[in-house]
């Protein structure tokens, strides 16, 4: 099986589902739902040129991905209420995964 620099897209639809059913039981379905969504996060490759490029780190480049932006991240994630909580989480786990891809 070939795999690209990103994680596999199963371990992107999976895991957040792992996360929500260990740390959100009796709503893991619905917290599923709002940890995929902040996939939703990656529309900021859209204003990059070029739109895709496999050598460069998200993370610090993309204005979503940037530092200030996961500062912020953390702070809804510390303060927020629960959805946002929520939505912060996923934002940050996929600041976790592109950081990852960093790295490799």
């Amino acid at each position: 099986m070939y795999i690209t620099k990103h994680y596999p897209l199963y371990a992107a639809f999976f895991f957040p589902g792992l996360v929500a059913f260990v740390f959100f039981k009796k709503e893991w379905k619905t917290v599923w739902i709002i940890l995929l969504s902040t996939m939703l996060v990656d529309i900021d490759h859209l204003f990059a040129e070029p739109i895709f490029d496999p050598n460069r780190c998200s993370v610090g480049f993309h204005f979503l991905h940037s530092y200030y932006a996961i500062v912020l991240y953390v702070l809804l994630f510390l303060f927020g209420n629960k959805i946002i909580r929520i939505i912060a989480l996923g934002l940050l786990l996929h600041m976790v995964a592109d950081f990852q891809d960093c790295l490799w």
